[in-house]
Order: C-alpha cells, then structure tokens, then sequence
C-alpha cells in the first residue's frame, strides 16, 4: 500500500518475506485501518476440494488436502483403503494413551487420539461377502459394555449395543440378505440416547435409548475374527466362529480409521494384524471372488482354524486356467485366419498362371496356322508354274 492511502494496493497479500524472514502480517493487519487479516485461498475459493473428512491445508504456492482422519487418501482423500479378509483374519486396534500415526505428526492432528469414554460414536464401513454368519466389527471396553456387527445366519444385519451394564439391545435390518457378493454401505451414528443406523443409502432405522448412554474406558476394536477371550454373548460368539471372508473398506471409527492404519502405519500405530491381510479393492471381488477366500470351520473349534493359503491358491489356479484357455482360442482362430488367407493367395495364383499360359498358346497356335497357310499357297503357285511349262 501507500502511507498516504492514495491509490494503494487493493487485493490481498499472503506469505510475505522480508530478507527471508516471513512477516506476520495477519498482526499488523489487526492494528492497520483499512487492512482486514485473512485472505480467501484455494481452499476457500473453490468449495469443497477435499472429500471424506479430509481437511484442506493452505499453503503458499497452493494446498493440501490432509486425510489423517479420513479413512481414504490421495491427493483429495477420494482413494478408497480397503484389504481382503481370510476367516481367520482380524485386526484389532488398541486404545490407549495419545499415540501418532507417524512420527512428524503433531498431537492435534493425528487420527489416532481419541476419547477414550466417548459419548458419541461414529461408525462407517463398506463390505462385501458371501459369508453368513459373520462378525464384522466388534468394540469393547474395560467394564465389559460392546458394540457388535454382525450378519446373521440368514444374511440380516444385526447391531448389538451393551452399554452401562443394561440388557444387550439388538437391532436389525432383515430387508435382505446382504451376503450376497454385492458392496454394502453401513453407516451407524449415536450421539447420547439417539442412534442411526443405515445402509446402502435406503434402508434407515432409528431408536432412542431410555438413558443417557457412553462408552466406559474402550478397551479395543476389532474388524473379523475376535481372538481373544472375551466372554462373547451368545449371537456374537456365533458369528466370531466363523469370522470375516471377504472384502472391507473406507473403515472409520469417531476420527480413527483401522484398516488405513493397519495397512499404512502398522508399524507405529497400536494395532495388531492376525492372520493374511491382503491390499485389494473390493470392486474386483463383487460377483466374483469372494468365493475364493471363503472357508468353511469344524463345528468343534468356535475360533476356526483355518487353512489361510489354499483358497487363495485355488483362485489364482483357477484365473490362470481361464487366461491360458482364452490364450489357446485365440492362438487357434489366428492359425486359421492365417490357413484361409494362404490358400486364398494359392487359389488366387493358380487362377491368374492359369490365364497367362492360356495367352501364349494363343499367339503359338495363330502363328502356326498363318504358316501353314502360306506354305500352301506357295505349293500351289509352283504347281501352276509346272503346269504352263
């Protein structure tokens, strides 16, 4: 700008250094008349430019978008983090004291602090499965209150809540049987007595709790097979026997996402991996390899060993035996096209040799004939001399 306000500079200034020191202008900016700290960036300039509870970061030259507490990522948090799952498989994430996703992140924007006796729960998951029963995800805390997600035998979705020591409230969804091979969008919602539970855009159920309810002290949460003892009701014990087989992604609890920081941070953040955890996008498996991870348990063992290779093995045999099938037809149709083209071009050649020697004998034979001719004539007139003699 000007000291005399006269046809000053009228816009905005950001990142300003002076002798590489950045100047605090949004300080100045307070005590300046005429001067309002704040410029519109891009993240302000352009909507919503980061998805999935990703948080836009300005920067000088531009923006980030920041998706440590978005269960997605890439460059605008819209890349989908999802894992296939054996039977046996299980990830189960420990609450404790504040512990950071990587070692640069501060505090504040880690995804891995939480509440640890949160009055609200956020949950969203999105799976596919031919599997019933099965235990999806299942919470619980130190004084033996839980969350449990579950299908049921008949492919009906059930929530189980136990809180403050009350009888186990069910809920359930039994509009379809949602292990059939299709993706599956669950969204479950609580903040104090009211719940929400939906899934796949459509189906919506509501309740409200008589009393004020929370979690006391989490003490984990687990996605698949739950492996440890912990005196498990009945319907859960049920589906923990079989586990999980198939495909989960876009996995969140509150601003905590599981199966992004078993995948990405399993290393520094307090999370365990049992079992074979495969990085997959679930779209390849709707209709048709869920099949190929899906494993059937003794009834005498309700944690389920299973054979953790031999479906995998069996899947990649069988694509390969696809793949060389198709091969071998295609290397087929090409050797006739190329037999039919050869004797084609032969045929061709036969008819066209035909031709030309059909040509020269033409000309032989009327050259032949001219001869003949002439030597005729030529006997005659000696015979005429002959006769005048």
């Amino acid at each position: 700008g000007t000291s005399s306000r006269q046809k000053g500079f009228l816009g905005c200034i950001r990142s300003l250094h002076l002798n590489g020191q950045k100047m605090d202008l949004e300080e100045r900016a307070k005590v300046t008349s005429g001067v309002r700290p704040g410029c519109p960036g891009h993240c302000s300039s352009y909507g919503s430019i980061c998805h999935n509870g990703g948080k836009c970061v300005e920067k000088h030259n531009g923006y980030l978008c920041d998706c440590t507490n978005s269960p997605y990522e890439g460059p605008f948090c819209k890349k989908e983090v999802s894992a296939v799952f054996e039977a046996g498989t299980s990830i189960t994430y420990m609450f404790q004291e504040p512990y950071p996703v990587t070692k640069n992140i501060s505090l504040s924007s880690s995804a891995i602090y939480t509440d640890s006796a949160p009055s609200k729960e956020k949950i969203a998951l999105r799976f596919v499965t031919a599997q019933a029963p099965s235990l999806l995800l299942f919470i619980n805390s130190s004084s033996q209150d839980f969350v449990a997600v579950l299908l049921c035998k008949n492919g009906s979705l059930q929530v189980r809540y136990h809180l403050n020591k009350e009888e186990t409230h069910v809920f359930t969804i039994d509009a379809d049987n949602f292990a059939n091979r299709r993706m599956h969008h669950l969204k479950i919602n609580r903040e104090g007595r009211e719940l929400t539970i939906q899934m796949d855009q459509q189906l919506r159920l509501s309740y409200n709790f008589s009393l004020e309810v929370e979690f006391r002290v989490i003490r984990s949460l687990t996605l698949g097979k739950v492996t440890e003892n912990l005196g498990l009701d009945s319907e859960v014990a049920k589906a923990n026997a079989m586990g999980f087989a198939g495909c989960m992604s876009s996995v969140q609890y509150n601003h905590i996402a599981p199966l992004k920081a078993a995948l990405r941070h399993a290393t520094v953040a307090p999370v365990t991996v049992h079992g074979t955890l495969t990085e997959s996008s679930c779209g390849f498996m709707v209709d048709s390899d869920v099949n190929a991870v899906t494993t059937v348990h003794s009834s005498s063992d309700p944690f389920g060993k299973t054979d953790e290779r031999e479906p995998l093995t069996n899947a990649v045999r069988s694509d390969s035996a696809v793949i060389g099938g198709v091969i071998a037809v295609v290397i087929f149709i090409i050797f006739c096209i190329i037999g039919i083209m050869t004797r084609f071009l032969y045929q061709h050649k036969q008819s066209h040799r035909t031709s030309q020697m059909k040509e020269k004998e033409y000309p032989e034979n009327l050259d032949s004939s001219f001869r003949n001719e002439i030597d005729l004539q030529n006997t005659v007139s000696e015979c005429k001399r002959e006769y005048f003699i």
